[in-house]
């Protein structure tokens, strides 16, 4: 059994049970990405020159994710296929060139009659550090797709799918323990889950993040930032309430921000049974004057806070040159009569005109995978 209160397939039935659909699969690598029996390759349906990795199949070339990034070239394209299994590990990914990771999947998975998810996520990395003295945020990620220091040339198309990251550095909000951490990077998650308690996802400079069908846990400021990010059909899991879900600092003649769109906030499964939320979380905090965090078409449930967003520590209000916004919300938390006065409730027009994810990357993005099953 894995440490702490991290059940990921309780939170699966509990999903399914809410009406929540994970689909968790994709038409271009799934053939790969399913077991196979002992007797067939375990790259069978895998794209020419995957690597395998696991830590108990005696077929796998390599043992540890890392020790397959590290063995890659610096150009050309790459795909790893992890097999199921847990991984103590810290992955760090410097190349620039496409990287491609995919994780495991059991045969059986299929989504039922109703259209629900039967399966869950087989490969879960994890580490367990948090900031302490001479170390940065970034130093505590379970997975870092960032640039050699120094550098400014990050990885251009850095995709995983079905993978489960996790910070385990305690199970409350103990410091920065990042489970995530992307730096000058195009990075796009299918079917993921990103767990720690305390900025559990970081979209730093010059990076572009996106993310669907994943489910992301934290307590305080765990989506934070400075680069764009878009959050499609997540599911963000508070396991108690500090901060606010959003921490971003936004960049002057930019539009970095969090975007978080068709998704929704829970209490998470595994919070103590004595933790109170109902009423006491926050949709964000600015960082720094120039925030930016909209949410769109978000169910939100019972623990968000009536005023939605909150100053920073030590200030008395919300800057008016952030920019907090809302679209349609719906659920017990989503009602923006009592809201503060300078968030901004988004219309149709407003929405159409400046807020689709082509308008928001000033473009369709090349690195993600739009064909992916959602």
């Amino acid at each position: 059994m894995r440490p702490y209160l991290i059940h990921f397939e309780v939170l699966y039935t509990f999903l399914v049970s809410f009406g929540v659909e994970i689909h968790a699969l994709s038409p271009h690598y799934s053939a790969c990405q399913l077991q196979q029996n002992a007797e067939t390759s375990p790259l069978t349906g895998c794209p020419d020159g995957t690597l395998f990795v696991s830590p108990t199949d005696s077929r796998a070339r390599f043992k540890t994710v890392q020790a397959a990034v590290e063995s890659l070239p610096e150009t050309g394209d790459a795909i790893i296929l992890i097999g199921a299994g847990e991984y103590f590990e810290k992955v760090n990914v410097t190349r620039s060139a496409p990287l491609t990771l995919l994780g495991q999947l059991d045969p059986n998975t299929a989504r039922d009659p109703a259209g629900n998810a039967s399966q869950r996520n087989l490969v879960h990395i994890w580490y367990n550090l948090y900031v302490l003295p001479g170390m940065t945020d970034q130093d505590t990620s379970t997975l870092t797709v960032a640039p050699p220091s120094g550098q400014q040339s990050g990885n251009t198309d850095f995709k995983a799918y079905n993978i489960d990251f996790e910070n385990r550095a305690a199970k409350y909000s103990i410091s920065q323990a990042l489970a995530g951490s992307f730096i000058h990077a195009n990075v796009s998650f299918y079917g993921c889950t990103f767990a720690s308690w305390q900025d559990t996802w970081y979209t730093g400079v010059d990076a572009y993040s996106y993310a669907v069908d994943t489910i992301i846990y934290g307590q305080t400021d765990y989506l934070f930032g400075s680069g764009m990010a878009w959050f499609q059909n997540v599911i963000l899991a508070n396991r108690a309430c500090g901060g606010g879900i959003v921490a971003w600092a936004g960049t002057e003649g930019t539009r970095n921000g969090a975007f978080i769109a068709d998704s929704k906030i829970i209490q998470s499964p595994d919070a103590n049974s004595t933790t109170v939320t109902d009423s006491r979380c926050y949709l964000g905090r600015p960082w720094n004057p120039l925030a930016i965090a909209v949410y769109l078409r978000t169910y939100m449930d019972e623990s968000i806070h009536p005023n939605g967003f909150i100053h920073w520590s030590h200030k008395t209000s919300v800057p008016k040159t952030a920019y907090f916004a809302e679209y349609r919300s719906s659920g017990p938390g989503g009602n923006t009569s009592k809201r503060l006065p300078q968030e901004y409730i988004l219309t149709d027009t407003q929405v159409n005109e400046k807020f689709s994810l082509e308008s928001v990357f000033a473009g369709k993005p090349t690195w993600i995978d739009f064909e992916y099953v959602a």
